[in-house]
């Protein structure tokens, strides 16, 4: 499978993401007796009460949809018109890619809109020290990330063909320094959410990019010998 057939079918599933977020918004906001009545006949609850919980849902959705797809917003749309090179993907990697990110997504939506405390994700939510503290961590994350993909993409002149090892950034600390990107945020988002759902997809990222990151270590360390650094770890500075 290309890239380019990937980066679609990624762009459609973030197309209906946003648009069921658009159609609730609109009939929330142009149909509020409607969405009311047809609310109102699984939870009799007020009126009031009602608007509360709905500006409430739809507000930390947004919060948590831009959040959650900034990563991959950037890996579909402009991560594929920037990488060179035209190698094919195993079907093996993308389907269990896709099977893995819709369990997961299943997972981080479940717990966020119908099994959190009904009290845990209000409004003032954003103000609390985990979300503060874990988008930051987050967005961190993701300038490692674009910075470290940044290098990678620019280690070869035009008609170079050769190998080099990457420096700059947390290339210095580290061989996986977009894997360290990519685990950071993930952590943030833990953090942020401050949930078991949240954990567990953090390290499930580490279970993941881990391997992979040992294997990029020890190739670059073959390939090159002596001439690698000795002080970079794989994927977590000064830890591993």
């Amino acid at each position: 499978m290309s890239v380019e057939t990937l980066t679609a079918f990624f762009m459609w599933c973030t197309i209906i993401d946003g648009a069921l977020l658009v159609i609730w918004t609109v009939a929330f906001l142009f149909a509020p007796d409607l969405v009311y009545r047809t609310q109102h006949r699984w939870f009799p609850i007020p009126r009031e009460t009602f608007n509360v919980v709905m500006y409430a849902f739809l507000g930390l959705f947004k919060v948590f949809f831009l959040v959650f797809n900034l990563h991959y917003l950037q890996r579909t749309f402009v991560f594929p018109l920037l990488i060179r090179g035209n190698d094919q993907m195993p079907w093996a990697i993308i389907v269990f890619g896709m099977l893995f990110n819709t369990a997961n997504a299943v997972m981080q939506g479940t717990w966020i809109f119908f099994l959190a405390p009904p009290d845990q994700y209000v409004p003032a939510w954003l103000s609390t020290p985990q979300f503060v503290i874990g988008l930051a961590i987050f967005l961190t994350g993701f300038v490692i990330n674009l910075h470290s993909d940044h290098i990678v993409r620019n280690l070869r002149k035009p008609g170079d063909t050769a190998f080099h090892i990457p420096r700059g950034g947390m290339f210095e600390y580290v061989t996986s320094a977009n894997y360290f990107g990519e685990l950071t945020e993930w952590v943030g988002w833990a953090i942020m959410t401050w949930s078991w759902a949240g954990v567990v997809f953090a390290i499930w990222t580490f279970a993941n990019l881990g391997p992979r990151a040992n294997t990029h270590h020890n190739w670059y360390i073959q390939k090159f010998g002596d001439e690698y650094p000795k002080n970079r770890k794989r994927m977590i500075p000064f830890v591993y």
